[in-house]
């Protein structure tokens, strides 16, 4: 019987922006969190870069809720007219879009003793695709949305971490994911077979390899990746020792 600690638990994410796909803004959202996810014992299993397009983010939404346990989303909250990921969702989930009492009543407080205080643009972000809950927001007052396994989340990633951070422990997962490095100066054109022979003979790891040149030379890094200790560490023993049989130089942690 599969529990709650040993089945995998997915999550994917929707990055937001027409300023990410044309190159203007380097998004640094799927990084942090993925490696957020992890500690959470959640993989992220696939992501999407749409554009400001509130066709396309309602079609990503709906396609991605359903095939995973959490769907993310980054970018499009603020207080801007192409700000539409809220009207996104709504559409996407079939609700209306409303103000959020309490996500009011904390920007109130937050604008309260600057400029222009709680303005028409500003309240913006109290809107939420009814029934929505809201994510903790210690940096600019305006809170993430939660409505269901959806999670609208800001694009600057300084507020995205004030989110995560505010969502911490509250998702149901499994085992965090654990990862080792072994790297060397090889091709992995020969150690290919090698691979996928260790990975197949260790079902519940999995291995990523990861080439690259430096000084002239190429070389890979391989990530073994498990939730289990035990077969992690076997997968990485197994690997070295097949490294060492085909002659070749390798060192733990990577280079």
């Amino acid at each position: 019987m599969m529990t709650s600690q040993n089945r995998i638990w997915t999550a994917a994410l929707v990055v937001i922006g027409d300023e990410i796909l044309s190159g203007r803004t380097h998004d640094k959202n799927i990084a942090q969190i993925a490696s957020w996810l992890q500690v959470q014992g959640i993989r992220l299993s696939e992501v999407r870069v749409v554009a400001d397009d509130m066709d396309a983010i309602a079609a990503a939404v709906n396609a991605l809720r359903v095939q995973h346990d959490y769907l993310f989303t980054t970018g499009g909250i603020g207080p801007t007219h192409d700000d539409i990921t809220v009207d996104s969702v709504a559409r996407a989930l079939g609700v209306e879009v409303v103000i959020h009492p309490e996500a009011r009543a904390m920007l109130a407080e937050y604008y309260k003793d600057k400029q222009g205080g709680l303005n028409e643009a500003r309240l913006r972000m109290a809107r939420v695709p009814e029934g929505s809950d809201l994510i903790p927001n210690r940096m600019s007052g305006a809170p993430g949305i939660r409505h269901g396994n959806i999670f609208l989340m800001a694009g600057v990633p300084s507020i995205t971490a004030q989110m995560l951070d505010g969502l911490t422990g509250t998702l149901e997962g499994g085992a965090p994911l654990l990862a080792e490095t072994v790297g060397g100066w090889i091709k992995e054109s020969e150690v290919a077979d090698l691979l996928r022979e260790v990975e197949q003979a260790h079902p519940e790891c999995q291995i990523g390899s990861y080439p690259f040149f430096r000084e002239g030379k190429t070389g890979a890094n391989f990530v073994i990746r498990s939730t289990n200790r035990d077969a992690l560490d076997s997968c990485v023993d197994t690997l070295c020792e097949g490294l060492g049989e085909l002659g070749l130089d390798f060192t733990p942690g990577g280079i």
